[in-house]
């Protein structure tokens, strides 16, 4: 008997799940996160081409890009307008630089009123952190494998 009344609440459950879960179209999304991702990356090629025009090396050119692309992100951020181009373009907009600029701005604005240090002190890594720590990790790693490699002369 408890079996029919737990495969009624998972019926149940399901029908909830399908009512609340939003419908996508994963095409137009795909398209949408191609678009804006796309003029993110024309944008700092934009600003590239401008800082070499500037008769700046290659390097320094890429820096200031960089640096722009970032500060533009976090502006954004904090006039709560990322947001909204990350709900309409997914990952197009977090996958960038701009968008890691905004996993660390975001929480940071966010906790500010908790104070400089148990808010965005302690919170501002909260998104950005682990990517962080596993990037570094897994550089090391890999490291590691290509000098043992190398040692061998495999590589």
């Amino acid at each position: 008997m408890g079996s029919i009344k737990d495969e009624d609440k998972k019926k149940e459950y399901e029908q909830y799940v399908n009512q609340v879960t939003p419908k996508n179209n994963l095409f137009v999304q795909m398209i949408k996160a191609f678009v804006v991702g796309g003029l993110i990356c024309d944008l700092g090629q934009v600003i590239l081409n401008y800082c070499k025009s500037q008769n700046m090396n290659k390097e320094t050119a890429g820096a200031w890009c960089s640096l722009t692309l970032i500060f533009i992100s976090v502006v954004l951020t904090g006039l709560n307008l990322y947001q909204k181009l990350v709900s309409f373009s997914g990952a197009g907009a977090l996958v960038p630089i701009t968008g890691f600029a905004n996993s660390v701005a975001a929480p940071a604005i966010e906790y500010q009123k908790e104070g400089q240090v148990f808010g965005v002190g302690c919170k501002i890594f909260n998104i950005a952190g682990p990517v962080i720590l596993y990037g570094v990790f897994i550089s090391w790693l890999l490291g590691l494998i290509y000098w043992i490699l190398k040692l061998m002369h495999v590589v």
